[in-house]
């Protein structure tokens, strides 16, 4: 199953307002339905990719009966989620690393929705009905609850002092769609983030042979791959050493249209397999990220998200 989506802000904090919403704070972290209907715990990312073996602190989750949780599993650093300090952790399968990773900085899975429970499916109530069945269950260690709150206003102020990402709106007599965008969750950040695929690369300047940049593109509704920008600043240490052994050389462009030749001058391409995080601050008229921070690479999407008119 993949988990239900939100819907984009029209604008910055341009959140829908009144009694028939409810607010969470929008996590910065991996999303992953906890999944306890089978035999044993499985961890599915929203590409429905196993990551179990990355998390072995969620092991606990297994005692809550036959049901399917909805959550994101974040990590900490100085006091808030930081999906840098995460980015380490989503590739590991090796179970003894993993272990050791999670002895010294444990993840928390923060989960804010319930699809089914001791077998029986939920995703047919409303919201407020599944945050109640919800609000009711023993959770393990490693493992919060999301809170709800009932003023957007008050949350998207509080969650921009403390740093947090930005606020979720849910309509409380939705249903869980799953798989689906919905306007009935509508979301909103404080840092405007997106995945991109990498559709090409250029070195270092200096001739090192180390990355210097990438070229980010982004699918439009008619599946054309779109240019988006390039991005040095965040390629360091272990993501450009990932990112060295991920790219597939290839001998032409993959993007369906014409890359600036000032961003294309030296430019190396690969297949669009490789997704990565950014940051950025906003998006010009004609659709490019300005001043773009690849924050680490996503194993948990299989495409980016949409291009989108800016």
């Amino acid at each position: 199953m993949e988990p239900m989506l939100a819907t984009p802000a029209p604008q910055v904090g341009a959140l829908p307002r009144g009694p028939a919403w409810a607010y969470e704070v929008k996590w910065d972290g991996v999303r992953a339905l906890a999944d306890t209907t089978g035999t044993a715990l499985r961890l599915w990312s929203r590409n429905e990719r196993d990551v179990t073996p990355a998390y072995p602190e969620l092991a606990g989750l297994a005692s809550v009966p036959a049901a399917v949780l909805d959550g994101e599993i974040v990590l900490l650093a100085g006091g808030v989620p930081s999906f840098a300090a995460l980015a380490e952790r989503m590739h590991v399968r090796d179970a003894r690393r993993a272990a050791a990773l999670a002895r010294r900085q444990p993840v928390s899975y923060l989960v804010f929705d319930v699809l089914r429970l001791d077998g029986v499916d939920l995703t047919d109530r409303s919201y407020d009905e599944r945050r109640d069945v919800l609000g009711r269950l023993a959770l393990p260690e490693h493992v919060q609850l999301s809170p709800t709150y009932p003023d957007g206003d008050d949350l998207w102020q509080v969650t921009r002092e403390h740093g947090l990402e930005g606020v979720v709106a849910k309509r409380r007599t939705s249903t869980y769609q799953a798989g689906r965008r919905s306007a009935d969750w509508v979301k909103s950040a404080h840092v405007r983030t997106r995945t991109a695929v990498v559709g090409g690369w250029r070195e270092e300047s200096t001739g090192t042979g180390r990355l210097g940049a990438l070229m980010l593109g982004a699918y439009d509704e008619h599946g054309a791959l779109r240019f988006l920008g390039r991005a040095g600043s965040g390629l360091t240490g272990p993501v450009a050493q990932d990112l060295g052994r991920l790219l597939t050389a290839r001998g032409s462009s993959p993007f369906d249209d014409e890359v600036p030749a000032l961003d294309a001058r030296g430019a190396r391409w690969c297949d669009p397999l490789v997704v990565v995080d950014t940051r950025y601050l906003n998006r010009t008229p004609d659709g490019r990220l300005r001043q773009p921070v690849i924050r680490g690479i996503r194993t948990d999407a299989a495409a980016a998200d949409p291009w989108e008119q800016p």
